[in-house]
C-alpha cells in the first residue's frame, strides 16, 4: 500500500505502535522542527525500529504530514466543542459581548497540546513550499478550517437573529480571531494569562462594537 497525499501511512499498523510513533513524531518535531528532526530520534522517542516506521510511513515528509493532520484534528474538535457550549447557546444581543469574552479567554488559554501544537504550526508555515499543496490543504481541512466554519457559521445565525449586523460571517470570523488574538511587543515577548484576558477582552469590544448592527444592515 502506498502512502496517500494526506501523508496517511503505508502500511496497516497497530494502534498501540501507531500512537507510540505518532507521539514520538509530534515530539521530535515540536522540539527539533521539521528539517532537523531525524528519523532516528523520532524511532527512538517512539520505542521502535527504523524499520518499523519506514515500514509505515514512507519517508519523513509523510509522516510529517500524518502528525500535523492529526494533530490539527485533535485541537479543532476541542476547539469547536468550546463554540458549541459557550457560543452557540446565545439568543439574545446582551448574551453576545460576554460569551466572546468568554469563548476568547479559553481559546486564547489553549489546552494541554497547544504548545506542541503551536510549534508544529510554525513549522506547517515554515515548511510550507516544500510539503505540497495537497499536504497543506489536508491539515487545513482537518483543524483551522473546520474550527473557522464552525465559528462562521455562528456569527452567520447571529446576523440571521439580528444580533450582530454582519454580511460576510467568514470575514467576521477572521477578523474576531484577529482582533482577540494580538498581542504587543515582538513575537515570543512574556505575555501573562491577565495580560491576554485583557487584550482579548479589549478585542472583543471592538467586534462587536464594529458590527453592531444597523437598521439598514442586511447579510448577503
Amino acid at each position: 500500500m502506498n502512502p496517500d497525499e494526506a501523508g496517511r501511512p503505508v502500511g496497516r499498523l497497530r494502534p498501540e505502535k501507531r500512537e507510540a510513533i505518532m507521539t514520538g513524531a509530534r515530539e521530535i518535531f515540536a522540539r527539533e522542527g521539521y528539517e532537523r528532526a531525524s528519523v532516528d530520534a523520532i524511532a527512538a522517542a517512539a520505542g521502535v525500529s527504523n524499520r518499523t516506521l519506514y515500514k509505515h510511513f514512507a519517508d519523513k515528509t509523510t509522516l510529517f504530514a500524518a502528525v500535523i493532520a492529526e494533530s490539527a484534528a485533535q485541537i479543532a474538535e476541542e476547539e469547536t466543542t468550546l463554540i458549541e457550549r459557550l457560543l452557540s447557546p446565545v439568543s439574545t444581543a446582551e448574551e453576545v459581548e460576554p460569551a466572546l469574552v468568554a469563548f476568547a479567554t479559553e481559546w486564547l488559554a489553549g489546552t494541554t497540546q497547544s504548545a506542541t501544537h503551536r510549534a508544529l504550526i510554525r513549522q506547517v508555515g515554515a515548511e510550507a513550499a516544500h510539503l505540497g499543496a495537497d499536504i497543506i490543504t489536508a491539515w487545513w481541512q482537518a483543524g483551522p478550517g473546520r474550527v473557522r466554519a464552525e465559528l462562521t457559521a455562528t456569527l452567520a445565525r447571529w446576523a440571521d437573529l439580528g444580533l450582530l449586523g454582519i454580511e460576510h460571517p467568514e470575514r467576521a470570523a477572521i477578523h474576531f480571531s484577529e482582533l482577540v488574538s494580538a498581542r504587543p511587543g515582538p513575537p515570543g515577548s512574556p505575555f501573562t494569562q491577565r495580560q491576554r484576558r485583557a487584550w482579548a477582552v479589549d478585542g472583543v469590544a471592538v467586534f462587536v462594537r464594529g458590527y453592531r448592527p444597523q437598521p439598514t444592515t442586511r447579510r448577503r
